[in-house]
């Protein structure tokens, strides 16, 4: 079973108009709520893909019952800890430029994260969990290094989808995958990238400090798999940025997908960048035609 972890999960509101007047009455044209979050995000890809998988994590309140709702309704297992407060509202405009407001979120009590590392450290060798985006600010990012710990001694395989250092933190876990885009790997390193060369260099410093498959993004540019055995390129497909939202997790969702039935982390990355454009070119995550649609474009070469 695949197991998707998001600690701070969401109503992403989204609102569409075509400027934003600071100071003014603004009237959207249209609107749309989903349950958002980075795993929420990988398990809606999952399910659409035909890929069982269990949501866990921290929900409360009544915005918590419109994420867990959203999740069974699409047929998503669900097993998180419910909390006292709320769970967060992250307003996206999309106007002449796109803004994010996102909620700090609620606070996590010592019992409650308690429950949730009992669930974890009960997974086997038979799963898969994909641990994604930022914790409630009362824990930060640390707490990750109580959780991750958990899983890998049950036995089951990790995924990690961080940026800075709780990117690097996790590599001592031996995940299945990361995904930095190039600026986050240039941050990490406190380099300026120049060509896949050095995107590839960086990256295998990645692979070096314990990353089992190390993705790198590139927005426009395509994308680039690095494994112990060689390095990958995906050539960009052409079409309309609709959604930037949620690209990055498509693409952990596919490739995690795909790699856990085939073992071949050159057709997982396949799916992951079939599933990053289509939602990149949808107004919200991919559905299934239209993946199965882009997969026909992806052009891989080994460089």
């Amino acid at each position: 079973m695949i197991y998707t972890v998001t600690l701070n999960p969401s109503i992403d509101f989204i609102v569409r108009l075509n400027k934003v007047e600071l100071g003014d009455v603004n009237r959207m044209e249209s609107d749309d709520k989903f349950a958002g979050g980075k795993g929420i995000n990988v398990s809606r890809i999952l399910q659409r893909l035909g890929i069982d998988n269990t949501a866990t994590g921290f929900i409360g309140g009544f915005t918590g019952d419109f994420v867990e709702s959203g999740l069974k309704a699409e047929g998503i297992r669900t097993q998180f800890v419910t909390v006292g407060q709320d769970t967060r509202i992250n307003v996206k405009i999309k106007a002449d430029q796109e803004t994010e407001l996102n909620g700090t979120g609620p606070v996590i009590t010592d019992q409650q994260l308690i429950e949730l590392e009992r669930f974890l450290a009960g997974l086997s060798t038979n799963d898969v969990v994909v641990f994604a985006g930022s914790a409630p600010a009362n824990l930060g990012n640390a707490v990750y290094n109580k959780l991750i710990p958990l899983v890998r001694e049950a036995g089951a395989e990790v995924v990690c989808d961080f940026e800075g250092q709780t990117l690097l933190d996790s590599l001592a876990y031996q995940p299945l995958l990361v995904k930095p885009n190039n600026h986050e790997l240039e941050a990490i390193f406190k380099v300026k990238l120049e060509g896949l060369t050095d995107i590839e260099k960086y990256a295998r410093q990645i692979l070096a400090k314990g990353a089992q498959n190390v993705i790198i993004s590139m927005a426009g540019d395509g994308a680039l798999l690095v494994t112990q055995e060689a390095a990958y390129f995906a050539k960009p497909i052409k079409g309309q940025v609709k959604n930037s939202v949620g690209a990055g997790d498509s693409m952990v969702a596919g490739f995690t997908g795909e790699f856990v039935k085939s073992k071949d982390p050159v057709e997982a990355f396949k799916w992951g960048v079939a599933c990053g454009t289509a939602t990149t070119f949808s107004d919200d995550l991919a559905t299934i035609d239209f993946i199965k649609e882009t997969y026909e474009k992806v052009e891989v070469e080994k460089l």
